[in-house]
């Protein structure tokens, strides 16, 4: 163990009193820790930057968490020598279990707690056993709240920081699809690699570290990361055959009375029924969002029941079929449906349906009475709405969506990279230029302090001391100026890499490490490579040839309805009926007919009295103007995309070429500047020979000192307009996240890797 001089013990959060108080056994520290507890402990610096990068703790929660932590250490220092250094044992045992690494600090204790000092002879006091119960129950106390605090505090930053993802919901089979998925709520923090590259009020960031930070902390990425989502819900919704958002159903749920079943039933199979019988009516539906095209099936099956439970009491000013004034009827329907879409154009239909009736008429034969019903119905379009090509097309068009929403994050990632890419180089170029102004204005006070000098022994005449004098006025004001500027650069830069204001960054000065290089030439394919690379690579491109493709299937929808419409429907149904004979029927009913639900269900399964239908429909529309116009827009509108299609690969090339022959004039604006700035340093030391031979005058001089100082900001001018011509170029061929070394799916995950 290293041994301090007196008075330098440390003293900190891993050591605490129990460090400083040893050290003052040794006489190296004096009464450092002697006050009392105070109210609001420090934070230590190795506290927050451990938690909050090892469980990605917010700085508010973690430095919560420290300082309860401090606090629950602290209480050490009011036990007895031998309690205490059980409580540090306890601390390091810990700390060591959740994960913490235990820095070198100054302290006569060990890893485990044990001392390795010489006693001198002295053995350490034991706690009393009433001591050692209070302090293992205070201990356990404390230490079960820490660990409920940690885990409440590493699930809820779990939450925030989980992937951007649609969590299907768990259960049993059965009730599964009727629970709400599960979507994370949205990540409004600041990741931790942001303060962890805060040391001492500075960011020290990297080209990588920058562009890191934007892609895990950009609002405008952080909102685009939603698309490819959304358009995998829509995929979802499209092969359940859901219709275009916002296009209610208009369906309508009408009651009915069996025919031959009772005294409504009677006449409704007469043919007297009036509509106001044993169940009411049904009303329509809401108004409907027409839906251009054809419209695909419901693909997922559907099951629906409806049991009604009615008491019925109506007058009979007829009595002849009631033999009653007041007919009273006790109904009970279940009428199941079971229905399946068909990809091909279609539907299949089960259905069961069964009534009870019981009534007070004398003359009904069977009372109360059974009748079910089952029916299989086939339904299918011929002509239009015919085919899964032309059904499926929404199924297909939302599937490639999902490729274009992440194509367009790809694109809006490129935009990120570059413009962070430029931010960070104009940062940089900014520092640059300060550098160069301070060096100007260092430079021109030299020169000034010389001026006096030769004034005082009178070489120069004193009507300079003025030119002097402008001239560290006015590089004085250029260096404020570039400070100013750099100031609102790395604002920016802040802003882009942040989610949410953070009083430390706010407070922090960004120091860039990377520094702008200019390879000795630039290696650039022929034109028409790169353009072929470009419509390859480039997301736009990628955007556009789904979208035409999206427009050709979709054009089947208009396609198909120039068609007749022509449908064909087969049914087959079996009915029963059974119930209580009743004797003032004056009939005796059929022995088939007496029983109960079971004699029915017997007559439908043996297709006692079966049914069969078959029928065909035929629309043909005069004229077809509406579908004539619908398909017409679809392909002129197909036809224009295509044009501008072609019109953005010709802006394409342009767009390479342009940006090729920028980055040329660049590197000669380079070249250039590094060759007047070369020259203008010559230049100013022969004019200080001659001005020192008297050969020159003081005009010459700040002539060049101001020309070397231009010659300076024209070269970091030059540099960074070769950097963002490099960045522009990289863009144009989409080959921006490739020279940058960005993985997609980290990005899209909001995670960039740790370096």
């Amino acid at each position: 163990m290293n041994r301090q001089k007196p008075g330098t013990a440390k003293c900190n959060l891993w050591s605490g009193p129990l460090a400083c108080r040893e050290a003052d056994y040794r006489g190296t520290c004096k009464t450092r820790h002697a006050q009392a507890k105070p109210p609001a402990p420090p934070l230590q610096a190795h506290c927050l930057p451990r938690w909050g990068g090892r469980f990605r703790l917010p700085r508010p929660l973690a430095a919560e968490f420290c300082r309860y932590l401090y606090r629950l250490l602290w209480s050490a220092r009011d036990e007895p020598r031998g309690c205490r250094r059980a409580v540090a044992h306890e601390r390091d045992r810990f700390l060591s279990s959740a994960g913490w690494r235990k820095p070198a600090i100054a302290s006569p204790f060990n890893g485990a707690g044990m001392a390795s000092r010489p006693t001198n002879g002295h053995e350490e006091p034991a706690c009393p056993s009433s001591t050692r119960t209070t302090g293992a129950r205070l201990r356990s106390s404390r230490l079960f709240r820490a660990w409920i605090a940690g885990a409440l505090l590493l699930q809820i930053t779990q939450a925030q920081d989980s992937p951007i993802s649609i969590q299907k919901p768990l259960g049993p089979v059965v009730i599964r699809p009727y629970r709400a998925p599960s979507v994370p709520p949205v990540r409004l923090h600041n990741s931790t690699r942001l303060e962890n590259l805060i040391r001492a009020g500075k960011l020290y960031l990297s080209v990588q570290d920058a562009l890191a930070l934007a892609i895990e902390n950009n609002l405008d990425l952080e909102i685009d990361r939603y698309g490819p989502l959304l358009a995998a819900s829509a995929y979802e919704r499209a092969q359940a055959g859901g219709p275009v958002r916002g296009v209610p159903s208009a369906s309508a749920q009408v009651s009915s009375v069996d025919a031959g079943i009772g005294v409504n039933g009677s006449t409704a199979s007469a043919g007297l029924a009036s509509g106001g019988g044993g169940g009411g009516g049904g009303g329509g539906g809401a108004a409907s969002i027409q839906q251009i095209g054809a419209i695909t099936p419901n693909l997922d099956p559907i099951l629906e029941n409806t049991t009604t439970f009615s008491h019925l009491t109506q007058p009979q000013a007829n009595t002849v079929v009631s033999q009653t004034t007041a007919l009273v009827d006790t109904e009970h329907t279940y009428n199941t449906v079971l229905q399946q879409g068909l990809l091909s154009g279609g539907l299949v239909q089960f259905r069961d349906y069964e009534q009870y009736l019981k009534e007070n008429s004398p003359s009904d034969v069977l009372n109360p009475v059974q009748a079910p019903h089952v029916d299989i119905l086939v339904r299918h379009n011929f002509l239009q709405g015919f085919g899964i090509r032309l059904n499926d097309r929404s199924i297909r068009i939302a599937s490639r969506n999902i490729g274009a929403a992440r194509e367009t994050f790809r694109s809006q990632l490129i935009d990120l990279v570059a413009s962070v890419l430029n931010l960070y180089w104009d940062l940089a170029s900014g520092y640059d230029e300060v550098k160069a102004r301070q060096q100007a204005l260092a430079v021109a006070e030299k020169f000034l302090e010389d001026t006096r000098k030769e004034i005082g022994i009178g070489v120069q005449a004193r009507y300079e001391l003025p030119r002097a004098e402008a001239e560290v006025a006015s590089r004085r004001l250029d260096l404020r100026v570039a400070q100013g500027s750099a100031v609102q650069r790395a604002e920016l830069l802040k802003q882009a890499l942040t989610r949410q204001e953070d009083p430390l960054l706010d407070a922090a000065e960004i120091v860039p490490l990377g520094s702008i290089q200019v390879p000795k030439e630039d290696d650039l394919a022929p034109l028409r490579e790169l353009v072929a690379k470009a419509m390859a690579q480039r997301p736009d491109i990628a955007v556009a040839r789904i979208q035409d493709e999206a427009a050709r299937i979709n054009a089947i929808g208009t396609e198909n309805p120039l068609l007749p419409t022509l449908q064909g429907a087969a049914q087959i149904s079996d009915r029963g009926a059974a119930g209580a004979p009743q004797a003032s029927g004056g009939i005796a009913p059929d022995p088939k007919l007496t029983g109960g639900y079971g004699t029915a269900l017997g007559q439908v399964f043996r297709r006692d009295y079966p049914n069969n239908q078959a029928s065909m429909y035929l629309s043909i529309p005069f004229n077809n103007r509406q579908a004539q116009g619908d398909y017409g827009v679809d392909q002129l509108q197909l036809r224009q995309s295509q044009i501008r299609g072609q019109r953005d690969a010709n802006q394409i090339v342009v767009d390479i070429s342009n940006q090729m022959s920028a980055l040329r004039q660049a590197r000669a604006r380079y070249s250039a500047a590094a060759n007047t700035l070369a020259l203008q340093e010559q230049l100013l030391e022969a004019d200080h020979q001659r001005f020192a031979s008297g050969s020159a005058t003081l005009n010459d001089l700040v002539t060049d000192q101001r020309n070397l100082a231009a010659a300076r900001i024209s070269g970091i001018t030059a540099m960074a307009m070769y950097a963002h011509a490099r960045v522009a170029l990289d863009q144009v061929l989409g080959e921006t996240l490739e020279k940058n070394n960005i993985s997609f799916d980290d990005a899209l995950a909001g995670q960039a890797p740790k370096r």
